[in-house]
């Protein structure tokens, strides 16, 4: 918001060539913590849609609106927009025509049927916390899911009080998915073996963060997420 129309423009223009998942949400540090300087930089994107996407109606319900940009997985694509171009494509929004029923055919919405060869279900995933409540684990004092069912509950993303000995890599509170993830578990990798190495040599057989420690991470990576729109 400090720097003039002209000289947004033409670094949204930069981000947008430089593609990727912050090409243009990295380009002002403002745009991740105020609602008005993200909203220029999506409004930037949805113009940039309207210009490829030939019909209108079908630009408009690609546009993105319901969160601010950057705070869900953007689309990286190539050629992606392009494709509702091609005659044998149609989008069917179905916030405003939905899914009914899956038939012999294919599938029926509110609207109308669809005769589909093949259906893809992209459902999402249940990420960061899935793969550990999958598991149902018990610990000493409880259940892991029961004790997360308000929102999980971490030190460093790396163990949860009442819990010893149990090791998460790249788990709740940790960077995660706002980092290089790969790094990040070889990061969390080495520690873990370290602090194994360290506990065999000390004849140490469990170890567990405290619940004050705990408690205090929990309310810093609240509060670092608290300063952002995320």
């Amino acid at each position: 918001l400090a720097v003039s129309e002209a000289e947004r423009q033409a670094a949204f223009e930069r981000g947008w060539a430089e593609g990727g998942l912050f090409g243009i949400s990295n380009k002002f540090i403002d745009i991740g913590t105020n609602a008005a300087a993200n909203e220029l930089a999506a409004e930037f994107v949805r113009n940039k849609i309207r210009a490829i996407v030939k019909d209108p109606d079908t630009a408009e319900a690609l546009c993105p609106r319901d969160h601010p940009l950057g705070t869900k997985r953007p689309c990286v694509d190539i050629d992606y927009f392009e494709t509702y171009n091609r005659d044998n494509v149609v989008l069917v929004d179905v916030r405003s025509d939905p899914i009914q029923e899956i038939t012999g055919k294919g599938v029926r919405t509110r609207k109308q049927e669809y005769e589909l060869d093949a259906i893809v279900f992209a459902t999402g995933f249940d990420a960061i916390t899935g793969a550990l409540t999958a598991l149902s684990i018990e610990g000493p004092g409880g259940s892991l899911n029961d004790k997360w069912a308000a929102g999980p509950r971490a030190y460093l993303g790396l163990m949860s009080a009442g819990f010893p000995n149990l090791f998460m890599v790249t788990g709740p509170g940790s960077p995660s998915v706002l980092s290089n993830v790969v790094v990040s578990i070889e990061q969390h990798v080495d520690w873990v073996a370290d602090c194994l190495a360290y506990l065999r040599r000390e004849g140490l057989t469990t170890i567990e963060p405290t619940a004050t420690a705990e408690a205090g991470w929990v309310t810093h990576v609240n509060d670092c997420a608290n300063i952002t729109l995320y």
